[in-house]
């Protein structure tokens, strides 16, 4: 008999889908600590660092020494005599040039740190949605799952009365049809909490996959967030605390400091230094200072200057969209969460209980005999489109939420 490696899926299921009981806390911090994108931005930081240090090195003096290499009248290579000269020469930056340059630098590290901001804020907001996506699916998967054995049960006596010719075959196609449904839908489900696993994997850098903990007062918590939140309230909190729309910002600053610094460069620097004649000059071992500099006959960074007020009006723009889009955004956010939660505060928690309540008085009333087939399998299909509907609104109304908290770059 050929060994089977599926075999052992079977045999020891732990094994190979372990799990870690987490709460949205340990999630966060492991998120923190462990994500490899983060770690990666934080080196682009370093990098700005490093050119603000860079743009603060002076250029190198120069060191020129002189003597003779040939005389000609002597045919004799290197014949030194008594000449030789040596001077050393020192660039001075002038127009605050420097500075300027450090400036520009400094705005690029800000907008660094704003990228940094952001994307925390939107692999934060991609973990809690993750989280809240495979608790309430664990929970409709738990519950099909338990109709699912149920029903196998039921289609596997149905199958016997059927072959003794007890039932008609009607009544073991529709049991069949629902078991069909139910593993179709435990499949569509298995194959979400798949994808939504391999999300939490990149997020928190853990190998096993993560089973989500949330306490009950955790959840009334986040549900009783809809009285934080009014439309006013979150576009103000998008303008002040959003990273993109703070980035936009920044980046006009950034392009006024390229702009002052590429001016600069049209003002002549100055080169001065000090010279040592043996015996080349007016006087034995006299000492020269040499000053030089250009002369101004037409400003020679005209083009970059244009360049730069061009990119500063672009960026200006684009600062201007960003914030018209980031309001609409927070709009259609706000619009979409305000439904849900309007459909929430629908569903009472008697509504809920009274559906699992009825659900088990079919279910004891179909195995007494008091309940029909048909009406049985009819309201359990109900019933399964309800659990299903009730935590999918639970779902989205919390994923809506993670969207506000993310356009605002602010947590309860």
């Amino acid at each position: 008999m050929r060994f089977k490696p599926y075999f052992l899926l079977l045999l020891f299921p732990a094994a190979f889908f372990s799990q870690q009981k987490l709460s949205l806390e340990q999630c966060e911090a492991l998120f923190l600590k462990n994500n490899l994108l983060l770690l990666a931005e934080q080196y682009t930081i370093s990098a700005q660092d490093a050119e603000i240090v860079q743009a603060k090195i002076w250029d190198l003096p120069e060191f020129t020494f002189e003597t003779n290499a040939y005389n000609p009248e002597q045919s004799k290579a290197f014949d030194v005599g008594s000449y030789k000269s040596a001077s050393l020469q020192q660039l001075f930056q002038l127009g605050g040039k420097r500075q300027k340059e450090v400036d520009f630098l400094r705005s690029n590290k800000e907008l660094a740190l704003l990228d940094y901001t952001q994307l925390v804020a939107d692999l934060r907001a991609e973990l809690r949605s993750t989280f809240f996506s495979v608790y309430f699916d664990e929970k409709t998967l738990e519950n099909i799952s338990r109709q699912l054995g149920y029903f196998n049960e039921l289609l596997k006596s149905y199958k016997n009365l059927t072959n003794k010719g007890i039932i008609s075959l009607k009544d073991e196609v529709r049991i069949q049809s629902i078991v069909f449904a139910l593993n179709n839908d435990k499949m569509l489900l298995n194959n979400a909490l798949v994808e939504m696993q391999q999300k939490f994997k990149l997020l928190t850098g853990l190998a096993e996959n993560i089973q989500p903990v949330l306490t009950d007062e955790s959840l009334d918590a986040a549900f009783r967030a809809r009285m934080l939140f009014s439309e006013e309230t979150i576009q103000k909190a998008v303008l002040e605390n959003n990273a993109e729309y703070l980035k936009s910002m920044q980046q006009i600053e950034s392009s006024k400091k390229w702009e002052s610094f590429q001016k600069s460069l049209n003002i002549p620097d100055l080169r001065g230094g000090v010279q040592w004649n043996q015996d080349g000059g007016a006087f034995k071992n006299e000492v020269n200072v040499s000053v030089g500099i250009p002369i101004p006959l037409w400003k020679q960074n005209k083009g970059n200057v244009q360049k730069a007020k061009i990119l500063t009006a672009q960026t200006e723009k684009n600062s201007a969209y960003k914030k018209l889009e980031l309001l609409s955004k927070a709009s259609a956010a706000f619009q979409t969460w305000n439904n849900l939660s309007e459909q929430f505060q629908s569903i009472s928690t008697q509504d809920i209980d009274d559906l699992e309540t009825v659900y088990q008085g079919m279910l004891t009333n179909f195995r007494k005999g008091n309940v029909s087939l048909l009406e049985f399998t009819d309201f359990t299909d109900s019933y399964k489109e309800n659990v299903i509907r009730i935590n999918e609104i639970k779902k989205q109304l919390l994923m809506a939420q993670e969207e506000l908290y993310r356009l605002m770059q602010t947590q309860k």
